[in-house]
């Protein structure tokens, strides 16, 4: 098994998860178009690959109430993954694919819920395409497991998922939509292993 620390990640390296930050960006803006019937514009999204003790502190105060949707990955690469969303950008999302008025607030239903939870099947779909495109390796998602609660809670659960797997993730920070923009976190964490992978598949040499 390589060691992989983020002393090691080359400026190379980055370009390339960028990229695939973007490919995967747009593929889902273009799909979750689609779904509401809208013009989506997306920005350029922010990659980063850090600390996973880290993530938290990154995204918002911990005790934020947001919402997340977790998966595993499976096939030639394995890990974790998740989608976060903040609650006014979750609730927009929602309202929108139920054809509600843009300011009804109520709690989420079974029904909402179900919906976000496609909405990040989809998202994490994107990406794991665009890295499946890129590598050649063949990359799925598990069914996603939705949560609604402070962030310190919800990054708790993945944190001990993603402790069996490395030390490191990727955030891409991206932010998508029509009149109202919303920001969406999607966080991902292969295990040592699939790292190797990756860098192999790329032609990348660490």
């Amino acid at each position: 098994m390589g060691k992989f620390s983020l002393e090691d990640v080359n400026n190379m390296y980055v370009d390339v998860l960028r990229e695939i930050g973007n490919i995967g960006a747009g593929n889902a803006t273009t799909a979750i178009a689609s779904m509401l019937g809208l013009r989506i514009d997306m920005n350029v999204p922010k990659v980063e690959l850090m600390d996973a003790s880290k993530l938290g502190s990154a995204i918002c105060p911990e005790d934020e109430i947001i919402v997340g949707i977790f998966l595993e990955v499976q096939t030639d690469i394995e890990g974790s993954m998740m989608f976060l969303l903040k609650m006014g950008s979750a609730q927009y999302l929602v309202n929108k694919l139920m054809m509600r008025d843009a300011d009804y607030k109520a709690e989420f239903d079974e029904m909402d819920l179900s919906a976000l939870k496609e909405i990040g099947n989809i998202i994490a779909a994107s990406y794991l395409s665009a890295l499946s495109g890129m590598t050649r390796l063949t990359i799925t998602p598990s069914i996603p497991y939705i949560a609604v609660d402070m962030a310190a809670s919800i990054l708790s659960v993945p944190a001990i998922q993603f402790g069996q797997f490395g030390d490191n993730a990727l955030l891409i920070e991206t932010e998508f939509g029509d009149d109202v923009m919303i920001d969406g976190y999607f966080i991902l964490m292969p295990e040592q292993d699939s790292y190797d992978k990756i860098l192999t598949a790329l032609g990348l040499s660490m």
